[in-house]
């Protein structure tokens, strides 16, 4: 399908095995995007599975419609972040799931929209929304920010060493409204380095870690992200599967950190005597390392290169309305 085409599923087959994706199964897809790995989760469980597709985008969600329109009532499409999972969720009746997939980050076919202001590579506006009706820009955080906290988020979000510094030359330079603006200015700010342990220049452009902090920032992504994963284990069945597809180390650090709290009976302290917090397991990992594309994987999709797929089984059948209530 043109789908694969433009976008190959990252993890397809693994995703598709991770939600156990089989005839008659309730799924939702969090963050549908070119819908890849929906067409598997649907084609998996026909004749009579149903799917839940979901992205913060309106165009993703328009584009996924006409991917996905061949499985007619079989799934349902709405425009909504997936900090509001749970919410959405149980207006459109899909609770007590099998499986729930997040795959983080945006998509190549954002990526390669120069209006959308994603890339370094594409001279376009300094949006980088993922609901570009919603929301402040990039171009009003680069432009408004004081360079104290423009620094801090650089430094928070981008894990951007050089961040004081771009950050310094950005407020000199302003104002700042396109992609190839701030991406030059990064270069002339902190130049191009040679790649560790190599003579010749790094593969990395130095704007990279300063566009991903600024997208994480715009659409508050590790925020939506924590308030999301609670919301997938309520709306899990007994024996339902999570799997969340992360790109950089802080998702994948707040994915793991959370797999293994759901997975503790006590989060009290070594210290507290006596279990206080009441706190009990939710759920089982099913991976104890996060699962990475093979190599020839990446040969055929480069983008797939950090991707990080981590699984989780639901322990028990506790209503959607149960303890995390997130409006």
């Amino acid at each position: 399908m043109d789908s694969f085409k433009e976008h190959a599923p990252v993890l397809y087959h693994q995703v598709l095995a991770g939600v156990k994706a089989r005839p008659g199964g309730t799924y939702i897809d969090a963050t549908v995007g070119t819908a890849g790995h929906a067409v598997g989760i649907l084609e998996a469980s026909a004749p009579d599975g149903r799917l839940l597709a979901l992205d913060a985008d309106p165009e993703a969600i328009s584009f996924a419609r006409e991917v996905l329109r061949p499985y007619g009532p079989r799934v349902r499409l709405e425009v909504a972040n997936f900090r509001h999972l749970k919410r959405t969720a149980l207006a459109c009746g899909f609770d007590q799931v099998d499986g729930i997939l997040m795959d983080l980050g945006v998509s190549s076919r954002q990526l390669a929209q120069a209006r959308r202001g994603f890339a370094f590579s594409q001279a376009g506006p300094l949006d980088m929304r993922l609901n570009p009706y919603q929301g402040r820009s990039a171009a009003d955080l680069v432009n408004q920010l004081p360079e104290d906290e423009l620094a801090d988020l650089l430094w928070r979000y981008g894990e951007e060493p050089q961040a004081r510094r771009i950050a310094r030359a950005i407020v000199a330079a302003r104002p700042l409204s396109t992609t190839e603006q701030l991406a030059e200015l990064v270069v002339r700010t902190i130049g191009w380095g040679k790649g560790k342990g190599s003579r010749v220049r790094s593969r990395i452009h130095p704007a990279t870690r300063t566009f991903q902090a600024l997208r994480i920032a715009v659409n508050d992504e590790l925020t939506a992200l924590a308030e999301a994963l609670p919301q997938a284990v309520d709306l899990l069945g007994a024996g339902g599967r999570l799997a969340v597809i992360s790109f950089h180390s802080l998702e994948d650090r707040l994915v793991k950190q959370f797999c293994q709290q759901e997975a503790r009976d006590c989060l009290c302290p070594p210290e507290v005597p006596q279990c206080v917090c009441h706190h009990r397991a939710r759920v089982r990992p099913i991976t104890r390392k996060p699962i990475r594309p093979t190599a020839e994987e990446v040969a055929r999709n480069p983008r797939s290169r950090s991707a990080r797929l981590r699984i989780v089984e639901r322990l028990n059948g506790t209503l959607a309305g149960g303890s995390h209530n997130v409006a």
